[in-house]
């Protein structure tokens, strides 16, 4: 077992330096960091990862909803970077071995992945997952007109969880909350039963999920949910785990983790390139911080399959582990080099279309 072990991790180390070397990225060379178009070469194949024998897929609360969601949850950005033959495959692959969330947003890929993952829960997929989507609308009308484009384009008449996307400026809290601000179409959407929890996500800052919460409070709303980067990386730098995750625990909020491996990034980090920290550990350590689920984006079978093994033999990460593993990573991440969506603007969306903000088009 430990040999086998060993061999995924070096096979999934191999296919970062491969992804590294092919664009051109040398080990250490953050600035070349940006967000991935196309499924990065090297990738571990499914036949490469060996699930053991009567593995589960572990099960967590979500928070306040009390409904039960798979450890590790289904990524929607990676679907849309490949084909939709390819993008159904890793759909039902997943609800097949026990993944049952499902993450979403209104923008990613100009709306293929969306509609793509829309297509591949026909045929019964669609009841057996929890299905979460994000959209970008600030205002009353174009939260509203996007909702229902993400209804029609995912193909149900309810959505389980509804989230704000992109919540990193300080600016948006009292954007969402304002009298004609997105939350009104949020609660009206829940009243119509057209959605069924509400929540919101964001990469940018701790301070700024931070205000969300405290805004929240004002009007006294509480979130079902947040999403967050929660990885090896952020406990050194403007951290979302310290921070932020506490707070949510003390409203009983599910957590979502997201970014386990830094959308890829890591891999070309030299705690990967040299093996000192592998992706098994990445998604175990995510997996034992106090959260409901961890969304990793998967663009290949083969990558699937490996967070389907990392869920099936998780355990809770011993501290002295934990302690080990950050070591290893506060070399290269005292200043966020290797988390872009918190030092740039390269993976937000809605600085480059900002209209995504204002309307319910995705066309400029």
């Amino acid at each position: 077992m430990a040999h086998d072990t060993r061999r995924r991790d070096f096979i999934a180390i191999g296919a970062g330096m491969a992804a590294g070397a092919a664009l051109g990225i040398r080990a250490g060379d953050s600035e070349a960091a940006e967000v991935p178009k196309t499924p990065q070469p090297g990738a571990p194949r499914p036949q490469d990862v060996k699930l053991p024998a009567g593995g589960k897929m572990p099960m967590r609360r979500l928070g306040r909803t009390g409904v039960q969601v798979s450890l590790l949850g289904l990524g929607g950005f990676h679907l849309g970077l490949n084909d939709e033959a390819t993008a159904a495959r890793i759909v039902h692959t997943a609800v097949d071995h026990g993944v049952t969330f499902m993450d979403n947003c209104w923008d990613y890929n100009d709306g293929n992945s969306q509609t793509w993952m829309g297509r591949a829960l026909r045929d019964g997929y669609r009841q057996r997952v929890f299905l979460m989507t994000k959209i970008d609308g600030r205002t009353r009308a174009a939260a509203a007109a996007q909702i229902d484009q993400c209804l029609k384009a995912l193909a149900t008449d309810v959505i389980d969880l509804m989230q704000v996307h992109e919540v990193i400026r300080m600016t948006d809290p009292d954007r969402v909350f304002g009298p004609d601000g997105a939350m009104a179409a949020l609660q009206a959407a829940q009243k119509a039963g057209k959605i069924r929890f509400i929540g919101f996500t964001g990469h940018k800052s701790p301070e700024i999920h931070l205000q969300m919460l405290a805004t929240a409070d004002a009007h006294r709303f509480t979130f079902d949910t947040v999403q967050m980067p929660v990885n090896v990386m952020d406990a050194h730098y403007d951290s979302f785990t310290n921070r932020v995750i506490p707070e949510a625990r003390k409203r009983d909020m599910g957590i979502l983790g997201m970014k386990p491996l830094g959308s890829g990034l890591f891999f070309k980090s030299r705690p990967f390139t040299d093996g000192s920290v592998t992706p098994a550990q990445c998604l175990h350590f995510a997996m034992s911080q106090p959260t409901s689920v961890v969304i990793t984006g998967c663009d290949t079978l083969g990558v699937l399959m490996q967070g389907i093994d990392a869920a099936y033999r998780w355990k809770p990460m011993p501290q002295a582990e934990v302690a080990s593993l950050l070591a290893r990573t506060a070399p290269v991440a005292s200043a966020g080099q290797w988390e872009k969506y918190k030092t740039s603007q390269t993976f937000d969306g809605t600085a480059q279309h900002p209209w995504w903000l204002e309307t319910g088009t995705l066309k400029g």
